[in-house]
């Protein structure tokens, strides 16, 4: 959802810069997309997320595609996947926070992305796509990983190519009493119970399982 409201206390935002007219550019592309990953058979939900655009536009959205992931050990070189359904915007991201249950750690984060201008400007930015050069690509496609011990890692989908992480992101994750936007926000109000193919993939490993 969209909220058509310009910085105004978006319950998240206290120190946010105001956007001016004079730093709108307008995007070559009408929709940017971002979805979640996990590793292979550690799961997490995630159940709320608010972002602000760089025009200024606040979203909430409760209806969200969630994470999907094949990585083992380690992540992925191509994670992710391009349009999703629900996670969509129409300006890059000035910052994203959102709750998510890891259900892996048995736990409820809460984490802050801030992006840094870097990220806009690619966003922004097209080149020939890398198999057919007459049709233009662009970076609008964003991957956020979810990993054991609540680590979170943003990337861009390249264009041919491994993703490009976003390491100038400052990503803040808090968990417990910690919890402000995110306290009571889960989907696992009676505790979290391991399924699927998880109890078998960890039997064995040494957790985090892996280097994330």
């Amino acid at each position: 959802m969209k909220l058509i409201i310009r910085l105004l206390p978006f319950l998240f935002l206290v120190g946010c810069n105001d956007t001016t007219a004079q730093d709108k550019i307008k995007a070559p592309w009408d929709k940017w997309y971002f979805t979640f990953s996990t590793p292979k058979a550690l799961p997490a939900t995630v159940t709320l997320v608010k972002l602000l655009d760089t025009d200024g536009y606040g979203y909430v959205f409760k209806t969200i595609d969630q994470p999907q992931g094949k990585s083992v050990g380690s992540w992925g070189e191509y994670i992710g996947k391009g349009i999703a359904t629900f996670n969509k915007a129409d300006a890059p991201p000035q910052m994203i926070k959102f709750c998510w249950d890891s259900i892996i750690d048995k736990k409820t984060y809460e984490t802050t992305l801030f992006f840094a201008a870097s990220t806009k400007e690619k966003m922004i930015s097209k080149e020939p796509v890398w198999d057919n050069p007459s049709e233009p690509y662009y970076f609008r496609y964003m991957v956020i990983g979810l990993a054991p011990e609540g680590k979170v890692r943003v990337w861009l989908q390249n264009n041919g190519q491994p993703n490009i992480e976003q390491t100038s992101t400052k990503i803040t994750t808090i968990s417990g009493e910690k919890l402000d936007m995110c306290k009571g926000v889960t989907k696992h109000p009676t505790g979290y119970v391991y399924y699927g193919e998880t109890p078998d993939f960890i039997k064995g490993k040494k957790y985090p399982y892996g280097s994330w």
